[in-house]
């Protein structure tokens, strides 16, 4: 029965449903009441496949760039290239999984209810509660992107923080190395100006939020791990050719 599916990941698809239309429904309210929210590269999501899709993103805060992705994607493939009106929210796109981190989304009830919208959850390698860690990639947790991929569409943030101009992880680039998915770059903006880190606390009202989707990657799959990443950072604009140079903003001061 219906009522009792469930995703690639255990979660019941009614319970998937319901969460989304809840956290949805406020995004929204977020997005085009309180800001304004500027999408473009619709005509990308309507000629993607249904699975095996890979989105690398800049990312801004823990939550609200996921549910801009979420809702952007719902509408695309309920055939819109709007965001109004609002009835996609109703059948929403139940195959689109976020790779987000176990530390992040077990932080309180919240969280843990955001994370079964789609979350894949994985340990980071890098840092854990605030100290710096150097531990193995999971096998776990590069089986479970490779399960949401071969499900539907997944959103990586590359650089694993909010922090802008924070070095790639190459485990993006053996994800993409080892299941040659489309690569479809995203490029987001206004983010930090509106919302506080995590997303769930509004800073300033009235800003533009955007989104660009872009046209997918012509990727040499064969090609070193290191140089697919720096592909990916300049796509996303994170690279070391997009940071400001402070320096000469002090003397432009």
């Amino acid at each position: 029965m219906a009522l009792f599916k469930k995703d690639a990941f255990g979660n019941r698809l009614i319970i998937k449903r319901i969460l989304i239309l809840l956290f949805g429904s406020v995004a929204f309210y977020r997005f085009l009441r309180v800001n304004t929210t500027k999408v473009t590269g619709w005509e990308v999501l309507h000629k993607l496949p249904k699975t095996n899709v890979l989105f690398v993103s800049n990312h801004q805060t823990y939550f609200m760039d996921v549910f801009l992705l979420y809702i952007a994607i719902s509408a695309a493939r309920n055939g819109q290239s709007n965001l109004k009106p609002l009835w996609y929210i109703l059948n929403p796109v139940l195959n689109f999984y976020y790779v987000a981190a176990i530390e992040t989304m077990k932080g309180g009830l919240l969280p843990k209810l955001m994370a079964k919208t789609g979350a894949v959850m994985i340990k980071r390698t890098w840092r854990e509660k605030g100290k710096e860690i150097n531990r193995k990639v999971s096998m776990k947790d590069l089986t479970n992107i490779f399960t949401a991929l071969g499900e539907g569409w997944v959103v990586t943030f590359p650089q694993g923080t909010t922090k802008p101009y924070a070095k790639g992880r190459k485990g993006t680039a053996h994800i993409i190395k080892q299941t040659r998915p489309v690569v479809v770059p995203v490029n987001l903006d206004g983010f930090r100006k509106a919302f506080n880190k995590s997303g769930m606390k509004m800073k300033m009202k009235g800003t533009e939020l955007t989104v660009h989707f872009k046209e997918p990657m012509d990727i040499d799959y064969d090609k070193p791990a290191e140089e697919i990443l720096e592909d990916i950072m300049v796509e996303i604009k994170q690279s070391e050719d997009f940071k400001p140079d402070l320096s000469r903003e002090l003397v432009k001061n």
